[in-house]
């Protein structure tokens, strides 16, 4: 009975070591290497009401250097590695129409998740939405305060969304199939948060300057990938 007990515990433990998972965190940084382009500027002079509302220039977000040497809007993903499904989050994301700009410029979504686009501007916006694999959608907005939803079915790197009113008007999706995705900050970090440990391959996604992958090995510490890209 005694070695029939011992034999039982032992394969409890090998059997709870071996389905044990550890989290943890993919934390970089998106250096720029180079001199930074000249910063361009958005002309909204064919709109008075969207001039109006910005009492100084505004600056295009297609090349944003950070004052440290990084750059903000890459978008990082868990591109392989990952040998499951994730369900679908129920909490949409917001992308915003404010100032005749798409407020994010750059965001993440999974294939399925709704997104609430508002306008929260008092003029006609037209969202247009052009993904390659999914249906495209291309909707008015005519008032402040309109929001619809819309979701991509399946995923892609990455979806352009434009408007037809106000050509300077446009922003990116990331559309990918799990919760692991980041995008860089003013400070050009980003983290992405809660991986099960393991290896994966990690691609950063900018709209001018392309992407790029990494190999990170993930364990309960968490693990560094830092990217650098080069001006051209």
């Amino acid at each position: 009975m005694k070695i029939f007990n011992s034999a039982l515990m032992s394969f409890a433990v090998l059997s709870i070591s071996t389905v044990t998972m550890y989290a943890g965190d993919i934390a970089g940084k998106i250096s720029f290497d180079g001199k930074a382009p000249a910063v361009s500027q958005i002309k909204m002079n064919a709109d008075k009401q969207c001039l109006s509302m910005h009492p100084n220039p505004v600056n295009s977000e297609e090349v944003v250097v950070n004052g440290n040497g990084t750059l903000k809007n890459v978008f990082v993903y868990v591109k392989d590695g990952l040998n499951k499904k994730f369900d679908v989050p129920t909490t949409p994301v917001v992308l915003d129409q404010h100032g005749c700009q798409y407020t994010p410029h750059v965001f993440g979504v999974q294939a399925g998740q709704s997104i609430e686009i508002r306008n929260s501007d008092p003029l006609l916006h037209n969202i247009h939405a052009l993904p390659k694999n999914s249906p495209q959608f291309n909707n008015a907005q005519p008032l402040k305060g309109m929001k619809m939803t819309k979701k991509f079915d399946k995923p892609e790197i990455m979806v352009k969304f434009k408007c037809e009113v106000h050509n300077w008007m446009n922003c990116y999706a990331g559309v990918v199939d799990n919760p692991f995705y980041a995008v860089s900050d003013d400070k050009g970090t980003f983290t992405i948060k809660g991986l099960p440990a393991g290896t994966y391959t990690v691609e950063a996604w900018h709209e001018k300057y392309g992407t790029q992958q990494l190999k990170v090995t993930v364990s309960d510490k968490g693990a560094a990938a830092d990217f650098k890209y080069a001006g051209k």
